[in-house]
């Protein structure tokens, strides 16, 4: 019996958005896509890069690190308290989400509506 064409597309179009522990622990130098947006892509000049981060950064939050270190509008605009939202591989994150190599990282302002 074959299975219905819904639950087909919905396991293989499915997002895990809820991935146990960090994945990198053991990887050095993981490469991440990095897209900036909004007020973000403007002051960084850049809508989007490829990084190689060093090791250590294995989430969010060491991740954003790394990037305040760059200095400059880096450091003010990803400075501890400022709002910046993340979201990894198109899911909203915490500073605690883990990193894997290969993964699309979002950084944008929040946003209100009206």
């Amino acid at each position: 019996m074959k299975a219905p064409i819904v639950e087909i597309r919905a396991s293989a179009g499915a997002m895990d958005c809820n991935l146990p522990g960090s994945f990198m622990r053991d990887i050095t130098g993981a490469t991440f896509t990095l897209v900036y947006l909004a007020r973000l892509r403007e002051v960084f000049g850049t809508p989007s890069e490829e990084i190689q981060a060093p090791p250590g950064v294995t989430d969010v939050a060491t991740l954003r690190a790394w990037l305040a270190s760059r200095g400059g509008a880096w450091a003010e605009e990803l400075a501890p308290g400022r709002a910046v939202r993340v979201a990894v591989n198109h899911c909203v994150a915490q500073p605690e989400t883990p990193l894997r190599p290969g993964d699309e990282v979002a950084l944008f302002p929040p946003v209100t509506g009206g």
